[in-house]
Order: structure tokens, then sequence, then C-alpha cells
């Protein structure tokens, strides 16, 4: 059977998008895969809570902040050869974590792969668009789109995988092997970059790093610390200011790192905003269903993993489709926004039906993962196809800064829920608990078993404390109970999990609302067509008293878009951007 146009890849292409994707997804699957071993960690390690949270966090912000400037220096360098320097850190970064002596070395080390990982993730998309066909970029996008939007999940799966046979440090050996892989075979792939960069932007970067920074710090510690911490709010309020500076410096920039005008093109925005709409409603749903099933429904982190499989593969299979659809039928208008209404419905129904077994929430996850799988590919193929070809690295950087940065609000909300709806309803079974040791205490005493007794009323305390905490650490009360108190410990469990329920829901519906009223946004906002009229540049040479040299004037073609790609494009050929459709 003959395939349709834009479902075949020849080989060179498909080897391309492999190494591609086998990249890609050792940053992603990074970006989960020691929540699971956290608690052997801290063991060898000694890292205390907030430790433990900064051991995940710093690769996250690492990477998040340095992606716009390490998708440009691989437009600059050759995007195959940052790819490989990428890897290569990356490599050293995950044994360097082997060897550490304390935490605060482990940090160092995955800040580190962080910044490789920032090398590396933009590069990728950007090699497969600028280095595919034009009838094949659709394909390419949308396996990529895939493989990053289910390789946390993989993370999960290979760090369960890996855990049932060896320690913690086999996660770090695996990274490393497989970066080393990757980075040869990278040699047998092609590489591009631009034909005219410029000068390097560095007010830019430093504006785009600071202001990343800021907010992605700032919404990371808001779930630990409060909306209302100082620090917190110093972080969002100056990294959202710098963040205003950063405009204006690239508007008023004669080599922008970014240029801030793409944004005036209906496309581009809409498709940014959908990718950020999308992980802020995936790793939100993933902080949420991954504590139903390990701490509700007593699953182990690789059966967590496994439970998780109905997303991937919804995501995988309707990213497939979507692009076909959103590019040959002119559809991008409703099918991003389709997929947005379906995931928000899907989070509603998390909130609104008693998840009380797995098939009821695989349902739920499917409906989800079709919303995710219909939004996810279009979206970020609107962000590629309306960026200049020497500029690729750059709006593949675009693309993943906005995931990153709606994942870091989509757990923000999500945490923040959670952490403050369990404060409020959890003290009467945390005062129980104190109540009922204190008593069994006592009766050791008067029973003649001093120091039992004064043991066992210190530890009412504890115990009260550790309930009061989080939902795991009750579970964990639960656990140490069930052997002298089984009734006390079905008490503590029923109460912690009611006190953790409510707000789940609530956390479920909010997210659910965020992606209904998105979904309205984008139906209003998206073009119909990937590239609503073919864009040109035109680049003239201007002399002024500033630059007696020289310097080359983008201007506007009246699309929305002014870049600086240094190369004319024909009105009737848009082949050389990315992938188009045609009036």
């Amino acid at each position: 059977m003959k395939l349709p146009n834009g479902v075949r890849m020849d080989w060179r292409s498909a080897w391309l998008v492999l190494i591609a994707c086998l990249s890609v997804s050792m940053v992603v699957a990074a970006m989960a895969a020691l929540n699971t071993a956290l608690p052997d960690i801290a063991i060898d390690t000694g890292a205390d809570a907030g430790q433990m949270t900064w051991i995940v966090d710093g690769y996250t912000l690492a990477l998040a902040a340095l992606l716009l400037p390490a998708g440009a220096i691989g437009d600059r360098l050759g995007r195959r050869e940052v790819l490989i320097v990428g890897l290569v850190l990356f490599g050293v970064a995950s044994l360097a974590a082997i060897w550490v002596n304390g935490p605060e070395q482990l940090i160092l080390t995955r800040c580190l792969a962080g910044a490789a990982a920032a090398l590396i993730m933009p590069t990728t998309l950007s090699l497969i668009t600028s280095g595919m066909p034009d009838g094949q970029r659709a394909l390419g996008i949308s396996i990529w789109s895939a493989i990053a939007g289910g390789g946390a999940i993989a993370g999960f799966l290979v760090t369960g995988l890996l855990l049932e046979f060896f320690s913690w440090h086999s996660i770090f050996i695996t990274f490393a092997a497989s970066s080393a892989v990757s980075a040869v075979l990278c040699f047998t792939i092609g590489t591009s970059k631009d034909s005219d960069p410029g000068r390097f932007d560095i007010p830019g970067s430093l504006c785009s790093v600071l202001a990343v920074t800021g907010i992605v710090f700032g919404l990371l510690e808001a779930p630990h610390r409060g909306w209302d911490d100082a620090l917190v709010l110093i972080c969002l309020i100056g990294g959202i200011l710098l963040g205003v500076l950063f405009v204006v410096v690239e508007l008023r920039s004669a080599s922008p790192l970014f240029d801030i005008r793409l944004m005036r093109n209906r496309a581009f925005g809409s498709g940014s905003l959908s990718v950020a709409v999308q992980f802020l409603a995936s790793f939100g749903m993933f902080y949420l269903v991954l504590q139903l099933l390990q701490l509700v429904f007593g699953y182990s982190p690789l059966q967590s993993a496994l439970a998780l499989m109905p997303f991937v593969v919804g995501v995988g299979v309707f990213a497939m489709l979507s692009n076909w659809l959103a590019v040959r039928l002119d559809s991008l208008k409703f099918v991003i926004a389709g997929g947005a209404l379906l995931c928000g419905i899907g989070l509603t129904l998390l909130g609104l039906i008693q998840v009380d077994g797995y098939w009821t929430l695989a349902g739920i996850l499917s409906v989800i993962a079709i919303g995710i799988g219909f939004s996810s590919a279009p979206a970020t193929t609107a962000i590629m196809s309306n960026t200049p070809l020497d500029n690729q690295g750059v709006g593949s950087a675009v693309n993943d800064t906005a995931r990153e940065i709606g994942a870091a609000i989509g757990i923000a909300i999500a945490g923040s829920m959670v952490a403050a709806g369990y404060k409020a309803r959890i003290g009467p079974t945390a005062d129980l608990a104190r109540e009922q040791l204190t008593a069994y205490g006592q009766q050791q005493i008067a029973a003649g078993d001093v120091a039992g007794g004064e043991a066992t009323i210190a530890q009412a305390q504890q115990a009260a404390t550790h309930i009061e905490r989080s939902l795991a650490e009750a579970r964990v009360v639960v656990d140490n109970l069930s052997g002298r108190s089984q009734e006390l410990a079905d008490r503590i469990a029923d109460g912690s999990q009611s006190a953790f329920d409510v707000p789940f829901e609530h956390a479920s519906l909010i997210l659910g609302g965020i992606m209904l009223a998105s979904a309205a946004v984008l139906l209003w906002l998206t073009p119909r067509r990937v590239v609503e009229r073919p864009v040109y540049i035109e680049r003239s040479y201007v002399e002024s008293d500033e630059h007696e040299s020289g310097e080359y004037e983008s201007r506007d073609d009246g699309t929305g878009y002014d870049g600086h790609s240094g190369r004319e494009h024909d009105l009737d050929d848009t082949s050389s951007r990315g992938l188009s459709t045609r009036d």
C-alpha cells in the first residue's frame, strides 16, 4: 500500500529523526528520572528535604534559563556540532554524579547536566526542520513531539527498572553511556547553521537568562515557601520585569537573540501559547496522578510508570494524525483548539469523578492524552514553520522554553493547591495521632515501662508533625503503626487520604478550567493555515552617524514578521523556511 504524502520518509531523514529523538529523549527523561530514586539518594548523600528538591529542580532551572542563548549558539556555530558538545557535557556531568561526596556536589552536577541539555534540546528539533525535505518535516516534527511528550514517563519506566536490580548510580551510568553513543552517531548526520548570523546578542542573552531564571525559580519554590514568601515574590516580579526589559532590548537590537516581532505572526504566537498550556496541563497532571498511583493505589515507581502508558500511546498516535490534519486540511485552528478542549474535559473529569480504580483513571488519562496529542505536533510545527531557516535553533528554543515555563507553572499550581488544601484539612487527623499515642505512652508509664512510655510520648509529636507535612509522610507513620495499633493506623490512613482527595479534585478542576479557557483563546487566535501567507525578508544596507561602517536593516513585509535571517525568500516559495501550505 502506498502511503500518502507527509507520512513517507526516506532513509536519510529517518536516520536523522532517530538520532535527534534518541538525544532529546535523554534530556526529557532526565527531568523526571531521579524522582523515584530520591529516597536512596538522600540516604547515601545525607541530603535534607530542601536539597532533595534541588537535586531535581537544579536541572530544570539550568535547562530552562539557557535554552534561548543555546539555540542561538547552535544557529551560529553549527547545530550538529553544538549537539555533540552538549551530549559530551551531559555524559561528563552524569558520570561526575557517581563520585559525589555530598548533596551540594550532586546538585552542581545536575545543574551542569541541565546546561548541557540546553545545548541538546533545541538543536535536535532544528536539525530535523532544517535538514529534512519540506514534504517530510510534518512527520519528523510529529515523531519528535511524541518522543518529547512521553519522555518523562519513559524516564520513570527506565528508572523503575534499574532500581529493581541496581543502585541509583546505575541511572547516571545509563545516561552517560547513552549520551556517548548518541554523540558518536551524530557524526553520521549532516549539519546546518545560519549563513549570516551577525553579532551575538549578549545583552539580550543576559536578560533572557535572568528573566527565565527568576520566573522558574519563583515557580519552583512557591509550593514549598508559599506564594506570599518574599523570595518567591522578588523572583517572580523581578523575572517579569526582566522579561519586559528583554523585549525592549530585542526590539532595539540590530542583531537580536530572538526577533520579538515573530510573536505578531498568529501561527507562531498561538503555537507558543499552545505548547505552554499543554505542558502546564500535562506536568500538573503528572504531579497529581503520580501521587494518586503511589500513595493511594500503593503502586511502586515501576508500576506507576506502566500505569501511565495509555498517556504515552495516546500522545504518540494522535500527534501523528493531528499534524497531517492541520497541514493537509488547513485546520490548524480546529486541531490545536480541539486538543486543548479535550485535555480540559479530561482534567475536569479527573476532578469530578471518584477515581476508585485503575481502569477509571486509564480512561480519563486517554482523553487527556488524545487532547495533548492533537495539540502538540501542530503547535510545534506552527512555531518552526514560521521561523526563518537560518534561525531554526532559536525557534526550537522558543518552543522548548514555552514547554519548561508551562511545566513549571503546572507543577506550581498543582503543588500549591495540594499542599495548602492538605494542610487545611489534616489538623484533626494529626491531633488524633498525637492524643492517641500520648495516651498510649502514659499507659506504658503507669504499667512501669517508664523509658518506653517516654519514647512513645516523644514519638507522638513527631508522628503528628509528619502527618501534617504530606500524604507521603503520613503513609510512613501508618506503616510504622500497623504492627502495634492497627485501628489508629487505619484512622490516620483514612483521614490523610480524605485531606488529599479534596485538593486533588480542586487542582484537577483548576487545571481543566485553564485548558478550557485556553481552548477558547486558541480558537480565536490561531489561523487555519500553518503558514498564513509566504514571508520574505528584505535586508538593506544603510549607513548612519552611529554606525559609520554600516549595518543591515530589516524591514517588515506586512505579515507581522521582521526577521534577520540574512536571505531573501521568494514570495512564491516557502519551502526553504519550513513546513508550509500554499494558497
